[in-house]
């Protein structure tokens, strides 16, 4: 599944290219999203038993059974289904995480890596900066608790959510939806060419980082459909928003990101692993339980000493911002 000469050219002069059927929905995705659905049977039950939601909604397939909690208690935990720990607030010992054997195989999964090894190289490190985003429709969550993990994602570089060392790393955002992802329910929003005009200026709230409106060349804008299977390889100053879910589906989507092994990884306090290495194989992270434990063994350093670690490179003093 490497990409193609074209793809890459895209990939080079626009900042991005969406590659088609990469993945298997059947045999790549099935398996993530049957892990899932796991995880809301457990926070179903436990809301139920805490008399949060009215029933568990048992009888109803994973993506109605979301729909039918959010509209019950007003939203859905969805830190309780990320792959990381959250950006922009401080951890507790209670803050919901999954870092579950489906998700690791598809962070190494082959056919992935084939068209990462396309653009960074045979050595490649899994990066810690990775999210699920489970967006039910949008008018069913209650303003106070949308954030960029389950409503609209404001414009912004990833290059603008790492560390400064990263800056001349070669991150490498890889962004795909497990349902059909549209216009109405929230699809990805890229301005093309825009990784080589330099990193913007970002805003930060409580929710996010983004760039300031002005800064957003409207004309440019280029709204990308996809479909589960399809793959999003975009460079980190690439500027992407997504849509709002303004429909009556979930638009369920993952977002990783890799980097050549050695470069920094923009969040040097979480763990990183080797996804693949033709030079030292010995080098790659195969074991899920062993990913999981690293995981766990930062959060108690984290908690340990017991203040934020600060992700965000933005003080929000720009002028801009106010």
């Amino acid at each position: 599944m490497s990409l193609t000469a074209e793809q890459l050219d895209h990939f080079q002069r626009e900042g991005y290219v969406v590659a088609r059927d990469v993945l298997l929905p059947g045999e790549d995705l099935q398996p993530v999203i049957d892990e899932y659905a796991e995880v809301l049977d457990r926070m179903a039950r436990r809301m139920h038993a805490a008399g949060e939601i009215r029933t568990t909604y048992a009888e109803l397939p994973f993506e109605q059974r979301a729909i039918a909690i959010v509209k019950d208690a007003g939203a859905l935990d969805q830190q309780a289904f990320d792959i990381s720990f959250p950006a922009h607030s401080a951890l507790k010992p209670d803050t919901g995480f999954h870092f579950g054997p489906a998700v690791f195989g598809l962070l190494r999964n082959r056919r992935m890596l084939d068209a990462v090894e396309s653009i960074l190289g045979p050595e490649i490190t899994s990066n810690p900066i990775q999210h699920v985003r489970m967006k039910v429709p949008e008018h069913l969550i209650d303003a106070d608790k949308r954030t960029s993990l389950n409503a609209q994602t404001g414009w912004h570089q990833d290059n603008g959510v790492v560390q400064t060392e990263a800056d001349s790393s070669d991150l490498l955002t890889v962004w795909f939806p497990l349902t059909e992802s549209s216009l109405r329910n929230g699809c990805l929003m890229v301005v093309p060419r825009s990784h080589v005009e330099g990193l913007r200026v970002h805003c930060s709230d409580s929710r996010q980082s983004q760039i300031p409106t002005q800064l957003v060349p409207q004309e440019r804008v280029r709204p990308l459909p996809m479909s589960p299977g399809d793959v999003l390889f975009m460079h980190q100053r690439c500027m992407h928003a997504s849509l709002a879910n303004v429909s009556e589906e979930i638009r369920w989507s993952l977002d990783i990101r890799y980097h050549p092994t050695g470069q920094p990884s923009g969040r040097d306090y979480y763990p990183s692993f080797v996804a693949r290495s033709r030079a030292n194989p010995d080098s790659e992270l195969h074991d899920p339980d062993a990913w999981r434990q690293s995981w766990l063994d930062v959060r108690e350093r984290i908690l340990a000493i017991n203040q934020p670690l600060g992700s965000d490179r933005w003080d929000g003093t720009h002028e801009l911002c106010a």
